[in-house]
């Protein structure tokens, strides 16, 4: 699909980082653009920063975790621009608490920003994208959602995007509506995703603070994070791939080929997982265990 003037893009958790960069190249291609996000203060700075490209711009406070809240963020993109032609169900969040044994709020808040926040996405603006005479979808997973390993509700939340984004590319290309989908897996980017407990759900109660050991992990990740990609160049990839229907959008396609090939390669051969020693941006695995079995004043296997 040609992007352009005349064209509407909308953009879910488009405060900061990817859905920022997003807006920002969509607008500066002529769209107008669809803010939306649940922090209000970056919404409302992020919906300035993207009108100074020219395009009219509509910011949006949106809880994606609510269906409600999401169709109504549709509802005023066809109030206010009288269609829409794509839609990036980007919102993410990531920590809240141990998986195992911390709090099922930590799986609530991730599953329903993460994953259900797609889905509501999904519905709220397909019928919509039909009627404007075609569109695309482009739906934020990770490669965490294709290499389960890092956070147990993160993992799965991203895993369950990239199955449900591919069935509705098979839906769609079956019912030969004029629908383009994209699934973007990207890896380490430059976002403030490790600070996404700013957002935590006052109604979920108070944080729990995290051990000692799983800071040692958290703070590796951070680095990861901030030593990553810049948003930008991975919002121009995804303005390239709706421009030329692609359905795989890889800002790190090395991560495919060393982590994630090899992962499937052993499922193939119905071998036990085995994480890797290496992973990208982050210190050997034996090192990272090391460090918090003596955070945690354990001794590692061998000592």
């Amino acid at each position: 699909m040609e992007l352009g003037e005349g064209k509407v893009a909308v953009v879910t958790g488009a405060g900061s980082g990817i859905g920022l960069a997003l807006s920002h190249a969509f607008a500066a291609v002529g769209c107008s653009v669809v803010l939306a996000d649940v922090q209000i203060d970056a919404l409302e700075k992020a919906a300035h920063a993207v009108g100074e490209h020219g395009p009219d711009t509509l910011a949006v406070r949106t809880d994606v975790s609510s269906a409600e809240q999401v169709e109504e963020l549709a509802r005023s993109t066809i109030d206010r621009f009288g269609a829409v032609h794509a839609v990036c169900n980007n919102a993410g969040v990531a920590g809240g608490g141990d998986p195992w044994l911390g709090p099922i709020e930590t799986w609530e808040w991730t599953m329903g920003v993460n994953f259900w926040g797609v889905v509501h996405g999904v519905r709220a603006f397909l019928p919509h994208l039909v009627m404007s005479g075609g569109g695309h979808i482009v739906n934020t997973a990770s490669m965490a959602g294709l290499y389960p390993g890092l956070a147990g509700a993160y993992d799965a939340s991203k895993h369950a995007v990239v199955a449900l984004t591919e069935n509705l590319y098979n839906t769609v290309q079956a019912a030969q509506m004029p629908i383009g989908v994209s699934c973007l897996c990207p890896g380490w980017v430059r976002t403030g995703i490790a600070e996404a407990e700013r957002n935590w759900p006052s109604e979920f109660g108070d944080l729990t603070p995290r051990d000692a050991g799983a800071q040692v992990g958290w703070d590796y990740l951070k680095r990861a994070i901030d030593e990553g990609m810049p948003p930008a160049a991975v919002a121009d990839l995804v303005v390239d791939a709706i421009g030329a229907d692609r359905y795989w959008i890889f800002p790190h396609p090395e991560w495919v080929e060393e982590i994630a090939m090899e992962r499937w390669h052993r499922v193939a051969e119905g071998l036990d997982p085995s994480p890797p020693e290496e992973m990208p941006g982050l210190p050997p695995r034996s090192q990272m265990l090391a460090e918090v079995m003596a955070a945690m004043g354990m001794t590692s296997p061998g000592e």
